[in-house]
């Protein structure tokens, strides 16, 4: 594209006296600039590392969506979609511009979306060189001919060196995450995680592909060498999603945003972004070898006099990260599409022992459990976190919903139904008792019940239903011994299990409640406690 269109298009916006406008750099000119600029350095096997200060994971309280007449009847407001006024917004957009004049900007023009029948072009604008190259790398990269006439869609304007006075701007703190559904502006003040950048994006299509008849999922997406047959992946944070679906025998479409269209899936990111705490290569060959030239390192830990990543250093945060363009993993799906789903897969780490290693689903108990997105926070993870906690997120990214949830469960019940797809619930947690008592479920059990699930081998034996959950629990498994594949059996006190098993469906019904206007036909698909 020709420069002066790029300044002509940023005057119109306001950006008129700026010091200089990076577009669309390589990725050595980014790092280049951000070494100049002070912004990190680069590790021993060449990846940027950078250090995010105060913010170093996302600020939900921070987050607000404008309520425009648009978004209005749209959105679902409450804790998660907080409103904000018009008159808001535009005080803080000129806030934006007016603290970026006489600064060097980096943007890059790429696209949400891998299918071009469906993409969405985004226009990325940054203070700093570091996070252009983190949405160059997550975005997908348009080929030269594709900027000839391109116009943005959606412009996302990041400063995060500047910050907001809550009580002059009308937020809540130094920072802000901004969305204008309607003007398509998304504004990041204040904070420097990467994260806030990859999720906004990914709320605005979460918005838009749905009203395209188009169901956008937080799940991570591969296929089979075999048979081209595809596999979705959905699962909070440290349950597997990413580890299980970096499969070598299949070839991954994406590890985290897809959507589901009359053709198929498409990845809607370009790379991946994936946690780095503990990282080794033993479990996650892949992502370790990801983290080279061209990758972002979010707040990870140097060994000392070294640049040699301490992997196992949580000092800075427990939420270290990095960020890598797709074609990095050695049997990735570059085109980032995949034909219809052939498996779902929901994946767990119950820490309270309950639940059984796989299980099939109805469509009702899958809209079910996917309106519920349960997992439990361990002990420990968090200060005050002392024993197990149920954790519930709607959809599996509850935070980048913008609309009902249960628009979301509707779309993949049609689909489920339509295209005859199998679903399954894996437990990846504990097996035998509670965290603390129990054990993790051995990770070659989970890969053999995965690859039995994935196969259709699951198909050909007979089930039984659980007493509480009623999901069908598979009575053998290939490679699997048949003894873990009801719970119950593992625990030597059977009171005690049927116990803890109905304090957790009461969990289930409890964050079940908050849901309105959901047909009975999903709601008896869940646990009972009589």
């Amino acid at each position: 594209m020709e420069k002066a269109k790029i300044v002509e298009e940023l005057r119109q916006m306001g950006l008129e006296h700026l010091q200089a406008v990076a577009y669309n750099l390589s990725v050595e000119e980014l790092i280049e600039e951000a070494i100049k600029n002070n912004e990190g350095v680069l590790t021993e096997t060449g990846a940027f590392r950078v250090e995010t200060g105060k913010y170093t994971g996302r600020s939900p309280k921070d987050r607000f969506i404008v309520e425009t007449d648009d978004a209005k009847n749209d959105v679902a407001w409450g804790k998660v979609n907080v409103p904000i006024s018009e008159s808001v917004f535009e005080r803080l957009y000129q806030k934006t511009l007016g603290y970026l004049q006489g600064k060097t900007i980096y943007v890059f023009d790429g696209f949400a979306g891998a299918d071009k029948k469906y993409q969405t072009k985004f226009r990325a604008i940054n203070e700093l060189a570091h996070q252009n190259l983190f949405m160059r790398q997550m975005l997908v990269r348009p080929q030269e001919q594709d900027l000839a006439d391109y116009t943005p869609e959606f412009t996302m304007i990041c400063a995060p060196n500047l910050k907001c006075d809550p009580q002059a701007d009308g937020v809540n703190s130094e920072a802000a995450i901004v969305l204008n559904l309607d003007k398509k502006i998304i504004l990041i003040i204040g904070s420097s995680y990467c994260g806030e950048m990859k999720k906004s994006i990914f709320s605005a299509m979460n918005y838009l592909l749905p009203k395209k008849d188009i169901l956008s999922m937080h799940c991570s997406a591969n296929m089979s060498l075999e048979d081209g047959s595809v596999a979705l992946f959905f699962g909070l944070s440290g349950t597997g999603k990413t580890t299980l679906s970096a499969d070598p025998k299949r070839m991954l479409i994406g590890d985290d945003e897809h959507a589901w269209t009359k053709d198929g899936v498409f990845n809607i990111e370009g790379g991946c972004y994936a946690k780095a705490i503990r990282l080794n290569r033993e479990q996650e060959p892949q992502i370790f070898d990801a983290v080279r030239f061209g990758a972002v390192v979010e707040n990870a830990v140097f060994f000392p006099n070294s640049r040699k990543i301490n992997f196992d250093d949580d000092s800075l945060t427990e939420n270290t990260r990095v960020a890598y363009p797709v074609e990095y993993i050695p049997n990735a799906q570059l085109n980032g599409k995949g034909g219809i789903p052939k498996t779902v897969i929901f994946l767990t780490a119950d820490a309270f022992g309950v639940l059984p290693p796989i299980s099939k689903l109805t469509k009702e108990q899958a809209m079910y459990h996917l309106l519920s997105g349960y997992t439990s926070k361990l002990a420990g993870t968090e200060r005050g976190v002392t024993e197990p906690q149920a954790t519930f997120s709607a959809c599996f990214g509850e935070p980048f919903l913008p609309l009902a949830a249960i628009k979301y469960a509707e779309m993949l019940g049609e689909r489920i139904e339509q295209y005859n797809v199998e679903v399954f619930l894996i437990n990846t947690g504990w097996i035998g008792g509670a965290y603390g008592v129990g054990e993790r479920i051995p990770l070659k059990y989970t890969r053999a019940i995965v690859t039995a699930a994935l196969s259709g081998q699951l198909s050909q034996v007979d089930y039984q239903e659980h007493p509480i959950f009623k999901i069908a629990m598979p009575k053998t498994c290939p490679e699997v011994d048949s003894n873990l594949l009801d719970p119950a059996n593992l625990w030597t006190d059977k009171a005690a299990y049927e116990a803890q098993a109905k304090m957790l469906a009461q969990k289930f019904e409890d964050n079940f409640a908050r849901f309105n206007e959901i047909p009975n036909h999903i709601k008896n698909a869940g646990p009972t406690t009589k």
